[in-house]
This record gives C-alpha cells, structure tokens and sequence, in this order.
C-alpha cells in the first residue's frame, strides 16, 4: 500500500517506518494521523515483520500537531480534538505499544508535543546528540496528550513530569539520557547506522520472548492506558474550546508570545 505522508519499508524481519512529512518537521494532520495507524495496524503487525524501526524524514523526527493546517471541526464549528485523538492519534499510539514486537525510534531532531509522545511509545529511544524532546502543548494553552501522561511519569518521576508538562522547556538528548527518556545518544551522523543495527539484532532474535516482556511490562507500567488516553482526549477536547487555546495558535503562527487570560 502506499503513502503520502509515511513511507513503509521492509527488508526481512526488519520494517522501517520513516515519518514524511520533512517540510513540517513532520507535524501531525488527519491524514498523517490516518497513514500512520493504518502501518502500526497493518504492515507493522504481518508476523514477517519482527521489529520495527521508527525515526523521521529531513531535519526533524516530529513537530507535533500541524498548528497551520488545524483541526477537523465539529458540528458547533470548534476543532474536533476528541475525535483526531480518540479515533486516529490515540489508536496509532496505543498500538504501538501493543505490538508484539519490538520498536525502536531513531529520534533525528526534534520530538515536540505528540512527537515526543509517539518516540517515548516506542519500546527502545535511540536520540540524535543534536534531538531534543518536550512536551510544549502548554505554549498554545493545552496539556500532554499522546500518552504522554502515562509514558513520562515512569520515565522520569513525578516531579520532571510536572516540570515537563508544565513549562514545556526543551530536554536535549544529553539531559533527555540522563532522565532516563531515551536509552542511547549517538552523534547525528551516526544514529540511523546504529538504530538499524539494533532493530536487525532484535528482528533476529527470540521473538515471543520480546512479546510476552512487553506485554509483561505493559500490564505493570500502562494498566489503565486506554482509560488514560479517553481522559487525555475528553480534557484535550474542552480546552481546544477556550480563548487561551486560540490565542496561543495565533501567537504561534504569528510568531508572538502568548497573553493568555485562563479563559
């Protein structure tokens, strides 16, 4: 099957998903959303693939959601945020978590918003020394979502988690490591090499064993995933509705700082 905005590739055991959308820096859209869960639904999960590399075409591994194109409206004319997470972002992030298989991201650039909530989906975080990661949704008056909010606090601990979600600051990929948010930091010109190297060690591996550890750690680590992905989706969906949000996706595209008024 083919692609606008992802490309699928396999060699073997080995699938590569590669983001592609380089102009965007690989931001998010309905179709982009759509392309992606139809690969980690579909061809990801052929029982010939046995692990599955993730990183982003150009500069960036993914900017988050594409502030420019906007969201689907609903039937009052407000964005449709629960129905772009519920039914297309969501699913694609929880099944990656779900794949029997092993998944690594190549993290060559930014991972910012729902980008960094797709890379800490995946099972292994190899980062580019330039990459770094954050969760900036509070820069345009909304909160994590793509799981965010069950994937850092593991990772991190409850007070980086907070710090994450509430300031939004850049992690650079050396601090990134250091938080325990990615396994590895390679230099830029070496991680795609070293990524894939991984991914073809694991894809001829004991493949049920990796299963049934993921599936181990995902019942001890994301229990209530699902419930916390609806909740992530009903409170995205209300704020999407307020002043602030509008007024911090005005600032952005006119490159301003936000006058938020908690309205």
């Amino acid at each position: 099957m083919s692609y606008e905005t992802v490309i699928w590739e396999q060699s073997g055991g080995v699938g590569r998903l590669t983001l592609n959308r380089p102009e965007t820096l690989n931001a998010w859209t309905g179709q982009f959303g759509e392309e992606l869960k139809r690969v980690v639904e579909g061809e990801a999960a052929e029982d010939s693939v046995r692990a599955v590399l993730v990183t982003g075409a150009g500069r960036g591994f993914s900017s988050g959601a594409d502030l420019k194109a906007g969201f689907e409206p609903a039937e009052d004319g407000m964005p449709n945020i629960r129905h772009e997470l519920h039914e297309i972002y969501h699913p694609a992030i929880a099944g990656i978590r779900r794949l029997p298989k092993p998944v690594v991201a190549a993290v060559n650039g930014p991972a910012v918003g729902i980008g960094c909530s797709l890379a800490l989906a995946c099972d292994l975080v190899m980062a580019a020394e330039s990459a770094f990661f954050g969760l900036a949704f509070v820069n345009i008056g909304l909160m994590p979502d793509g799981g965010s909010t069950a994937l850092v606090p593991p990772a991190v601990g409850k007070a980086r988690a907070f710090q994450m979600a509430l300031l939004g600051e850049r992690v650079p990929a050396p601090q990134a490591l250091e938080w325990g948010l990615v396994n590895w930091v390679q230099p830029d010109d070496r991680l795609l090499a070293e990524a894939e190297a991984l991914v073809a060690k694991l894809a001829t591996g004991p493949t049920r064993s990796y299963a049934s550890s993921k599936q181990a750690l995902n019942a001890f680590l994301y229990r209530d995933l699902d419930a916390q992905l609806d909740l992530e989706a009903e409170l995205q969906h209300a704020l999407g509705r307020t002043k602030d949000f509008m007024e911090g996706v005005s600032a952005f595209v006119e490159r301003r700082e936000p006058a938020f008024s908690g309205a």
